[in-house]
């Protein structure tokens, strides 16, 4: 347990014996009144336990398989598939092999068996704003061009 999860568990404990309500315990941990009302339910039923979300520790439920892992890696390994980016590769996979993976997973089992590197990306232009005339409407007028447009008659515009 965190010594943030027993600073909520201290502040369940006073809303629980009522040394303050159920708004300021919102309040002292950053939650809204019914969290707190459905935390203290949990806190009868479970003890101080609570506080600690229930997959902490564990493996998260949408993770992919170690195996299905390796089977990719090893079939983008093969001569055929060199020179495939992610997204592509993701395509062949699911065709070709049933392995229906994301392209983004793809991209990121790639880097890491060091098949696909991706490009650096690259600063755009940059566009230097002008600064903001002190007026609403201002706007300054010039001419740069190298035109003689007096003919001759007059100085240099």
């Amino acid at each position: 347990m965190t010594q943030q999860d027993r600073d909520r568990l201290v502040a369940l404990k006073k809303a629980k014996k009522g040394l303050i309500t159920q708004r300021q315990a919102a309040e002292e941990m950053g939650q809204t009144e019914r969290h707190i009302r459905r935390l203290l339910v949990k806190l009868r039923k479970e003890g101080d336990q609570a506080v600690v979300h229930a997959l902490r520790g564990k493996q998260s439920n949408r993770k992919m398989a170690e195996k299905m892992k390796a089977e990719a890696v090893t079939i983008l390994s093969r001569k055929v598939y060199r020179g495939f980016g992610p997204t592509l590769a993701s395509e062949y996979l699911d065709r070709r092999h049933g392995i229906d993976v994301s392209r983004e997973t793809v991209r990121a089992w790639m880097s890491e068996a060091r098949l696909w590197r991706p490009k650096e990306q690259r600063v755009g232009k940059v566009h230097m704003w002008r600064d903001r005339r002190p007026r609403c409407g201002e706007l300054i007028q010039w001419d740069t061009s190298e035109h003689d447009w007096l003919e001759g008659r007059g100085p240099k515009l």
